[in-house]
C-alpha cells in the first residue's frame, strides 16, 4: 500500500517528521529489491518513528494515528466519503519501551463453527508461498519475530535472560553463519554488541534445542558462526552438543564431520564426546566400534569413565546378545566398586549398579531366548547362561524365570523348563498357575508324563489350587499313558495308572476304564478283565458297548464261552446295541463252541442291524477255526468271504495257510502263499517257514525258487 492511500490526518501528522523510511526502502537504490537487512531495519525504524509521532504530538491530530480507521464519529464527519480502513496487525510502537502485557490488542475474531480457531487457519495457503527462496523465508521470519515481540530487543527478557525457545524458533531455517548472525541481531536488538556478548551456554542450549527439532543444518550454522567470533567461543561443550544434535536427528553420516572439525580446531574430545559416539554406534548396530572406542579412545587416553560410559557398554552387550561377556564385565566392574577404585561418591554409584545388574539380566534374558529359538541344543545353551549367572551372583526374581518358561515351547526345552520350575519354587514358593499349566503341557509334549504328574502333585500340596485346565491337561496325559498300555497289552501298568489317578483325586471315566479293559483283553487276562469290569460298576459308571466288547473278547480268549454268552445276553437286556466288534467276538464264540450253524444266524442279525461283515469278521471266524483245529471249515469260510466280494488281507492268508497245513494240505498252502505274493501282500516269515516245513515233511514237490527269499523278521517294538 503506498503512502498516498492513507487518510489525510495521517498525512498531516507525517508532515511533522522526516520522510518515512518505508518509501526509501521500497524504492531502494535504483528501484532494486531491498535486502533482508534493510527490511529488518525498516521494522525497527518504523516503530521508533511511530513512537516519536505520538510522543511529540499529543494533540488529537497526533492521536489520529491510533484512531485512523476506527469508529470515531468526529473523524467520519471531518472526512466524509472516506472508506474506513482497519489498522495493520503489528506490535504497538511502545512495545520497544514497555512490556508486552501493557500492549493494547483487538479482540480476536471467532469462527462460529469453531470459536477457538484463528481466522488465519481458515484461509487457504498460497501455492506461491512454498516456492519462496530461503532468504525470503528468513526475512519474513525476522519480520514476524519483530511483530510478535520476538525482535527489536524483546528476545532478551528481564534480568538479562534470553528466551531460548523463541530464539530456537527464529533460527529454525538458518543455513549459514550469516543467517545466524542476521537473525540473532534482529532477535536481540541493539546491533551486534548484544550478540557478541551472548555467553557460549546460550549457543549450546540453542544447538540442543535445534537437535531435538531435528534442524541439524541450523545447529551446524551456529557452530560456524561461533568460529567467526573466535576467542573461547568454541570448546568441548559446543561440539558435544553438536554430536548430541546429530544423534537426535539420525544423520549419523555427519558424525565424522564433527570429529574432523574438532581435530581441525585443536579441541580434544572428552569422556562426554566418546559416550555420545558410543551411543551412536549402538543405535547403528556397530558393536565392534563401541568396544574399540571404549578400549582405545577412553582407556587408551586415560580418561575416567562415567556411569553413562558403563551403561553404554552394557547396552552394546545387549545388542550383541553376548551374555557371558556382559556378566564378565559386570563382575569386574563390581570388584572395582568394592575395592573403591571408582572415582566419585559411593552413594552415587550404588543406584547405578542396580541399573547395571538389570542390564546384565536383560542381556542374559535375550541371549537365552535366542538360544531357545535356535536349533542346536537350545536347552543346554540356556542352561549354561543360568549357571554363569549363578557364578556371577546375579539372582533374578520369580517373574524373570516365569518369562523364560513361556519361551519354552518345544520338546527339546524339557531340561531347561524343569530347571526353571525348580528355581521358581525355591525363590519364594509362589508361582503362577498359568505357568504351571504351561509346564504340564510342555512335559506332555516332551513325553515326560511323570514329570507333569509331579507338577500336578505340587499344585495339590503347595499351591496354587489347580483349575479346570490343569485337570484336563493331566487327564489327557493319563489317557496317553493308558492308550499306550492298551496297545501293548500292559494291563498291570494300566491298573497302576487308574490307582494313581484315584489317589490324586482324579476321577477316571469310561474312557480310562475301557483302555484298561482292552489291555486285559489283548493280554488274554480273563480274571483281570472281570475284576476291572466290576470295579468300574462299583464306581457308579455305566459300561458302554466298548466295555462289554472288551469283556467278551477276554472271556472268548480264555475259553469261557458260556460266561461270554451270558454277558452278551445281559448287554442286550440293558439296552446296549452291539457294534461290529461285538458281533465279531460273538461269531468267534460260536466257532469256539463248535456251533457253526449259529454263525450264519449272527451274520443275518448283522445285516438286519445294517452292519456289514468285513474282512475283520471273517478273519476272526477263520482264526477261531484254526484254534479249534478245523482246517476244512476255515477253507470253507474263506470261499464264503470271496463270494461276498470281501478281499482277503495278510492276516487272512496267514491263518488260512496255518489251517491248511493242519488239515494235511501242504500243496494248497503253497498255492495260497504264491497267490498272496502275486497280489503284492507281504506275508510274515512264519508263513514262509510253515509252507517250507510242511512241503518237506509231506514230501510235496514244489518249486522252492518260486517262494523267493525268506521275509525279514519284523520285531515288535520294545515294551
Amino acid at each position: 500500500m503506498s503512502l498516498d492511500s492513507t487518510p489525510s490526518a495521517a498525512r498531516a501528522g507525517s508532515q511533522l517528521l522526516p520522510p518515512s523510511p518505508v518509501a526509501a526502502v521500497s524504492r531502494g537504490a535504483g528501484g532494486a529489491k531491498p535486502t533482508p537487512a534493510e527490511v529488518a531495519s525498516l521494522v525497527v525504524a518504523t516503530s521508533v518513528r511511530r513512537h516519536h509521532q505520538i510522543s511529540s504530538n499529543p494533540s488529537p491530530q497526533g492521536q489520529d494515528l491510533w484512531l485512523a480507521g476506527t469508529d470515531n464519529p468526529s473523524r467520519r464527519d471531518e472526512h466524509p466519503g472516506t472508506r474506513r480502513r482497519r489498522p495493520a496487525k503489528m506490535a504497538s510502537p511502545l512495545a520497544v519501551f514497555r512490556p508486552a502485557g501493557h500492549l493494547p490488542c483487538r479482540r480476536r475474531l471467532k469462527n462460529p463453527s469453531c470459536p477457538y480457531t484463528s481466522p488465519k487457519l481458515l484461509q487457504p495457503r498460497s501455492s506461491a508461498s512454498s516456492h519462496r527462496s530461503r532468504r525470503s523465508r528468513i526475512a519474513q521470519s525476522a519480520i514476524r519475530s519483530a511483530a510478535g515481540g520476538g525482535g527489536n530487543g524483546n528476545g532478551r527478557r528481564r534480568e538479562g535472560t534470553v528466551d531460548v525457545v523463541a530464539f530456537v524458533a527464529v533460527l529454525h531455517d538458518a543455513k549459514t553463519a550469516d543467517d545466524v548472525k542476521f537473525l540473532a541481531q534482529d532477535f536481540l536488538g541493539g546491533g551486534g554488541d548484544d550478540e557478541e556478548r551472548l555467553p557460549v551456554q546460550v549457543y549450546t542450549s540453542l544447538i540442543r534445542g535445534l537437535g531435538k527439532k531435528q534442524r541439524i543444518d541450523a545447529a551446524f550454522a551456529i557452530v560456524e558462526h561461533l568460529k567467526r567470533r573466535g576467542g573461547s567461543s568454541l570448546n568441548q561443550f559446543v561440539y558435544n552438543c553438536l554430536l548430541g544434535a546429530v544423534k537426535n536427528s539420525g544423520e549419523f553420516t555427519r558424525i565424522e564431520d564433527v570429529l574432523a572439525d574438532m581435530e581441525e580446531q585443536g579441541i580434544s574430545p572428552n569422556i562426554v564426546t566418546f559416550n555420545t559416539l558410543m551411543s551412536v554406534y549402538v543405535e547403528q548396530g556397530k558393536i565392534e566400534e563401541v568396544f574399540r572406542v571404549y578400549h582405545e579412545d577412553i582407556q587408551g587416553r586415560g580418561l575416567v569413565p562415567t556411569a553413562a560410559t558403563y551403561s553404554t557398554v552394557m547396552s552394546a552387550f545387549k545388542s550383541a546378545g553376548d551374555a557371558f561377556a556382559a556378566l564378565d564385565f559386570f563382575v569386574k566392574l563390581r570388584e572395582r566398586y568394592n575395592n573403591g577404585e571408582l572415582i566419585g561418591n559411593p552413594a552415587d554409584w550404588e543406584p547405578e549398579f542396580v541399573k547395571y545388574e538389570n542390564l546384565a539380566l536383560r542381556v542374559c534374558h535375550m541371549a537365552m531366548r535366542r538360544s531357545l529359538a535356535g536349533a542346536n541344543n537350545p536347552g543346554g545353551a540356556a542352561l549354561k547362561v543360568i549357571l554363569s549367572m549363578d557364578e556371577a551372583r546375579v539372582r533374578p526374581d520369580r517373574r524373570y524365570y516365569e518369562r523364560l518358561v513361556w519361551a519354552c515351547t518345544g520338546e527339546e526345552h524339557y531340561t531347561i523348563a524343569k530347571e526353571l520350575y525348580q528355581r521358581i519354587r525355591e525363590c519364594d514358593g509362589e508361582i503362577s498357575l498359568s505357568v504351571c499349566n504351561h509346564l504340564i503341557w510342555l512335559m506332555g509334549k516332551a513325553k515326560k508324563w511323570w514329570a507333569a504328574l509331579e507338577i500336578y502333585e505340587d499344585l495339590l500340596e503347595k499351591g496354587p489350587k489347580p483349575n479346570n485346565l490343569s485337570y484336563e491337561l493331566i487327564m489327557s496325559h493319563f489317557n496317553i499313558l493308558l492308550n499306550a498300555a492298551r496297545r501293548r497289552g500292559i494291563w498291570r501298568w494300566g491298573v497302576r495308572l487308574l490307582d494313581k489317578m484315584e489317589e490324586k483325586g482324579l476321577n477316571p471315566g469310561c474312557r480310562e476304564w475301557n483302555a484298561v479293559l482292552l489291555a486285559c483283553s489283548r493280554a488274554a487276562e480273563t480274571s483281570a478283565a472281570v475284576n476291572i469290569f466290576k470295579r468300574m460298576i462299583n464306581q457308579g459308571l455305566k459300561p458302554d458297548v466298548v466295555s462289554y466288547g472288551a469283556l467278551l473278547s477276554a472271556l472268548e480268549k480264555g475259553g469261557l464261552y458260556d460266561e461270554a454268552l451270558r454277558v452278551w445276553e445281559h448287554m442286550r437286556k440293558v439296552g446296549i446295541h452291539p457294534n461290529l466288534h461285538a458281533y465279531t467276538i460273538l461269531v468267534s464264540i460260536y466257532i469256539g463252541k463248535g456251533n457253526h450253524d449259529m454263525v450264519d444266524g449272527v451274520l443275518q442279525d448283522m445285516l438286519s442291524a445294517n452292519i456289514e461283515p468285513t474282512v475283520v469278521t471273517f478273519n476272526a471266524i477263520i482264526s477261531a477255526c484254526v484254534r479249534s483245529s478245523k482246517g476244512s471249515a476255515a477253507f470253507e469260510w474263506f470261499h464264503k468271504m470271496k463270494m461276498k466280494s470281501i478281499e482277503p488281507n495278510e492276516i487272512t492268508y496267514q491263518m488260512l495257510i496255518e489251517a491248511l497245513v493242519q488239515d494235511g494240505k501242504p500243496k494248497v498252502a503253497y498255492e495260497m502263499y504264491i497267490t498272496a505274493c502275486n497280489k503284492g501282500l507281504n506275508l510274515s516269515a512264519k508263513s514262509y517257514d510253515t509252507v517250507m516245513e510242511a512241503c518237506q515233511g509231506y514230501g510235496a514237490l514244489i518249486d522252492l525258487a518260486s517262494l523267493g527269499l525268506r521275509p525279514i523278521v519284523k520285531l515288535d517294538p520294545p515294551r
